[in-house]
């Protein structure tokens, strides 16, 4: 047998990096022929070791002649003239498959006959038989063309060297072994430090990492053709298999965690676990991806996320795939390997990856994203697998310098979250005006004043809105670009939070953050949903919820146009349009001396609103009572309402923009406004008082339409604004009143 034969790994695209690793670590010295294709020399034991050893690749093959091949005549003698009876004996199966790319031998099915028909002579010459019955051992032929130059091959591996033989059935979707090893191979973990795979499935990234982790061949558990050749004689796979098997080390730093939420996928891969023998060192657990943490520190993540091509639900796999920055900032010394079909990763994750790859799994084209997390110390220890589950082990505070590391050092940024030094001061300056605002308004509390302002973008790089509910905070983004990536503005939050909390002594703290969008702009709240709760205003009780959305159910910019309204309502027959929560209409129901309002009417489009302006009215005993609540369209309501019944207090706070599915026509308070005072201004009484507020930065009153409708006005935006507010035009507000009213009446 040769000593140098020309021996060829096969691997998928983008893998043929890692099987140059590999064989360069079994001593030789590969190079890369061609895309998939990785060319060594070696003698039989070569053949043997490759097939028993290499991970990343799909199968060995010995290359028996490859030479230029215009036309038939010449692949027939140039095949015929290969040594084929050193590899083929007289009753083994030789099927022939082929390929060819940009020759003018196109036809694959001419090419394969005219190969076999070439061995066949050359084996019945050779061996001296008349007859190949092809009832002995397989040595499958490949004739693959390339700009008309023949290659032709023997395939050693038989089965494809994924089917490692501790799998009996793969699960939906599952990784090939080949290509699972190659990814743990391409990452920066190491079998001295932890690590998880939090989308295991059938496991295959576990057992791979454990297998290599532990060196254990990942062909121990098969044969392959080329143990039946008889140009490879059996001592040869019987000397290398008993190396392979000496080479295993049997222990890991730390056990390798895999989580998934289908039990049976679980199932599942404990099996193949247990035949692979790396059951022992690798902890499966049935676990959401959003519960995924760990104390231990320097790990790694290794993973195949559904991505919603063959299976799933493209619309959760997009969701999947935007929560991963704000799950794997938790672990801020960890390193992260993503393989997903969603090649718009790095944008939904908000920031570039450290390396990508492009690979396949199966047919579908992947990308391997690599996030590196902070370089470990080369004095950290290692823990040996199965002494701590990985979940148990301390690990530094987030923030601080690791074990081994000087206190002055500068911490590494980690792979996804972290605070800049930029973020920090920021940070300090925010807590520093914060402070100060508190004191300022450390008076509040003892004058009743209980629900307030305590900072309004006071920082510019700070753009926040927070508000005090009675020992809770309400903090809203300002929208405003920065350059945080997703993960480091969820930790940035996190330290807004801590800040409100200390400063304000809040029992919660409520962040809402601002999306970027066309159209209207909504706000999502930033943490656990919470529950309504009573809070007390000028002696009456109000219902808050922090969690909903932005408007939190009393708005606070309004308390003493509250009070102002409350001081006229003794008596009166009050309207209130765009009511919303009710509060405006709870005040005049109140009253300053205690008669309150002879009547209220709230009008809104709302159901939500309405129910809840219901269970204030209820929380402060003004039900039962004459207190009529109405869904409606208020321009529906005052075109349609009864002649003769008139008003003498009315609350107009329309919204700046409406496009509710109930009504025809979407709803700006810059047109709409003169059309709803020029309707109500018939079902005012003499005397009558309006006020009307809007929170439109660019409105202007229509002040020829309230002429023509019969009004005076008098803008009272400095008396409605409380003090507290840096913006004083939060709102704009308007005192309105018939034209004619006597002195008295005003």
């Amino acid at each position: 047998m040769d000593q140098d034969l020309d021996i060829i790994a096969a691997c998928a695209f983008g893998l043929e990096s890692v099987v140059v690793h590999e064989l360069e670590a079994m001593g030789f010295s590969p190079r890369v022929l061609s895309t998939g294709r990785v060319h060594f020399k070696g003698d039989a034991a070569a053949v043997a070791r490759a097939n028993l050893r290499l991970r990343a690749a799909d199968r060995v093959l010995v290359r028996v002649g490859s030479f230029e091949a215009r036309d038939f005549d010449a692949l027939f003698e140039r095949t015929r003239a290969l040594p084929w009876e050193r590899w083929i004996a007289p009753d083994a199966e030789f099927p022939v498959s082929g390929r060819s790319v940009r020759s003018g031998l196109s036809s694959v099915p001419a090419c394969q006959r005219c190969v076999k028909k070439a061995i066949v002579e050359r084996l019945r010459e050779a061996h001296g038989v008349s007859t190949l019955p092809e009832t002995g051992g397989r040595v499958a032929v490949e004739v693959a063309l390339l700009e008309d130059v023949a290659s032709i091959t023997i395939d050693a591996s038989g089965d494809g060297l994924h089917k490692r033989g501790y799998r009996i059935a793969p699960g939906e979707a599952a990784l090939k072994e080949t290509l699972a090893a190659g990814l743990v191979l391409l990452s920066a973990w190491r079998p001295s430090r932890p690590l998880v795979d939090p989308f295991c499935g059938s496991g295959t990234i576990a057992i791979e990492a454990a297998l290599i982790g532990l060196n254990i061949a990942p062909g121990l558990l098969r044969s392959f053709d080329a143990e039946d050749w008889e140009a490879i004689p059996a001592s040869v796979w019987a000397a290398e298999r008993e190396a392979a098997r000496a080479a295993a080390t049997g222990e890991l730093g730390y056990a390798i965690h895999a989580a998934d939420i289908d039990p049976r996928a679980l199932d599942a891969a404990r099996r193949a676990a247990k035949t692979a023998g790396v059951d022992r060192v690798i902890h499966f657990q049935q676990r959401a991806f959003e519960q995924l943490s760990s104390k231990v520190e320097y790990g790694s993540i290794i993973t195949n996320p559904p991505y919603g091509v063959r299976l799933g639900d493209p619309e959760e796999a997009e969701r999947l795939h935007r929560s991963l920055p704000l799950v794997l900032r938790r672990l801020p010394t960890w390193s992260f390997h993503i393989l997903t079909a969603r090649q718009d990763l790095e944008r939904l994750v908000g920031q570039t990856a450290t390396r990508r790859r492009k690979l396949f799994n199966s047919q579908i084209e992947c990308t391997y994203f690599m996030f590196w997390g902070p370089r470990p110390p080369r004095d950290l220890p290692a823990k040996a697998a199965g002494e701590e589950p990985v979940d148990a082990v301390d690990a530094a505070e987030p923030g601080r310098a690791p074990a081994g590391v000087a206190v002055d050092a500068p911490v590494p940024m980690p792979a996804f979250g972290g605070l800049r030094p930029r973020d920090e001061r920021e940070l300090a300056d925010f807590r520093s005006c914060l402070e100060k605002n508190v004191r300022h308004l450390r008076r509040y509390p003892s004058r009743g004043i209980t629900c307030y302002r305590v900072y309004e973008r006071d920082q510019v790089d700070v753009p926040l809105i927070i508000d005090l509910y009675e020992g809770r905070a309400h903090v809203a983004e300002y929208e405003r670009e920065h350059s945080r990536s997703v993960a480091q503005q969820a930790d940035w939050y996190d330290a807004v939070r801590r800040i409100v909390a200390e400063v304000t002594g809040a029992s919660r703290v409520v962040i809402k953050e601002k999306h970027r969008q066309r159209g209207l702009t909504q706000h999502e709240k930033i943490g656990e949903a919470g529950e309504s709760f009573l809070v007390q205003e000028d002696g009456l009780r109000f219902e808050v919820n922090l969690d909903d959305y932005i408007d939190t159910g009393l708005f606070l910019d309004h308390r003493l146009t509250r009070a102002m309204v409350r001081d006229k309502a003794d008596g009166a027959r009050f309207l209130n349009l765009f009511c919303y929560t009710g509060a405006f209409t709870a005040y005049a129901a109140a009253g300053r001396d205690g008669r309150g309002a002879a009547s209220t009417t709230s009008v809104d489009l709302s159901n939500t609103y309405l129910e809840w302006a219901m269970r204030n009215l209820r929380h402060n005993g003004f039900l039962p009572g004459p207190h009529r609540l109405i869904r409606s369209d208020v321009l529906e309501f005052l075109r349609e309402h009864p002649k003769g019944e008139h008003y003498d207090l009315a609350v107009v706070d329309p919204p700046t923009f409406s496009n509710s599915k109930s009504t025809e026509e979407d709803w700006e308070v810059a047109v709409g406004h003169a059309e709803v005072l020029r309707l109500l201004r018939g079902l005012l009484s003499p005397g009558a008082s309006v006020w009307f507020s809007t929170n439109y930065r660019r409105f202007h009153l229509d002040e020829a339409a309230l002429a023509a409708a019969g009004y005076e006005w008098t803008e009272v935006s400095h008396r409605t604004v409380p003090p507290e507010y840096r913006n004083r035009r939060i709102h704009r507000c308007w005192l309105l009143r018939p034209a004619g009213a006597s002195d008295r009446e005003k």
